[in-house]
């Protein structure tokens, strides 16, 4: 019975796909076939497909690997169950879907740690990410996201920097041994975050290189740097040798590729061409509710994705 739901869903979802993309302003990709893999690792997350999957966490798993995606992420994974984490890692396993980055720091990033010089809130990041190992072991996760906290309005900016660099480095040397990356994440001040410290990827790139570890990159959100920064193309260049992982998101609204400014069939296909094979994340949500927009959502991925 699941299984007929699950293909009944499946080929309603693509032939609704495949209309919404015909459309539009941009030419659409076929979406025939199941078996039709996106050329870019495009990772959803938890709740996307909630409308045509249904709300079990494996269900929609499977929908999302008939639609063709080869990834997944999950910011919230370490709050969940031991079970569940295994649950999700054994489905991901006999799909052939790749994890994509965990939150390292869930919880206990937002405040002045990184660039401060609170002995007390330094130690709780390095708690965190030890606590991390496990759980990203147990997902077969092998990124983990880092965002360095709050900006210390009491400190020079080059002294916050330094501060930084110094903790990542003991971060390094907890993940380093078991294979893991962190991925620290420049948010944007002006729409989402402000007062963080890491906004910026000149600033990111400066501290990937001061800090010098494998274990240590960019996670080169789209979204926020168009809001901080935009030359998305020009810095995307220049940091390409520390970025280690992208999410994206369109500007403004934060939700699927072609509803608002950035041309990510260009970008995707630059990021590509300049041989890039890593995941992609989805972290953003979707311009219409319900089963239309989860439609929605699919076509504009294939309206994008590079061949």
């Amino acid at each position: 019975m699941e299984s007929h739901r699950r293909q009944f869903l499946r080929r309603a979802a693509i032939g609704a796909a495949a209309l919404a993309g015909a459309g539009g302003s941009r030419p659409a990709r076929s979406a025939t076939a199941s078996s039709e893999a996106f050329h870019l690792k495009f990772a959803p997350h938890f709740g996307m497909f909630r409308n045509l999957a249904g709300k079990g966490l494996t269900d929609q798993l499977r929908f999302a690997a008939d639609q063709g995606f080869r990834a997944w992420e999950d910011n919230g994974m370490k709050g969940r169950s031991v079970a569940t984490q295994e649950r999700i890692a054994k489905t991901m396993q006999e799909l052939g879907i790749e994890m994509g980055v965990i939150s390292a720091l869930r919880g206990v990033w937002n405040s002045v740690n990184f660039a401060g010089e609170d002995r007390s809130e330094r130690a709780k990041i390095l708690e965190a990410v030890r606590a991390s190992i496990d759980v990203a072991k147990r997902t077969n996760a092998k990124y983990m996201t880092v965002v360095p906290g709050l900006a210390d309005p009491k400190l020079p900016l080059d002294y916050q920097t330094a501060n930084c660099i110094e903790l990542l480095k003991r971060c390094c040397d907890i993940v380093e041994p078991h294979g893991l990356v962190m991925v620290i994440e420049p948010l944007n001040r002006k729409t989402n975050h402000p007062g963080v410290f890491l906004y910026g990827s000149p600033q990111a790139y400066l501290i990937c290189r001061a800090v010098n570890r494998p274990s240590c990159k960019i996670l080169f959100d789209i979204y926020h740097q168009q809001v901080t920064e935009g030359n998305l193309m020009v810095n995307i260049d220049r940091c390409w040798d520390e970025i280690g992982y992208f999410q994206c998101g369109d500007n403004p609204g934060r939700k699927e590729p072609g509803t608002g400014e950035i041309d990510y069939a260009n970008l995707f296909r630059f990021i590509r061409e300049r041989g890039y094979r890593g995941i992609v994340g989805m972290e953003h949500g979707l311009s219409q509710r319900g089963a239309a927009g989860e439609r929605e959502l699919i076509a504009a991925y294939r309206r994008v994705d590079p061949k």
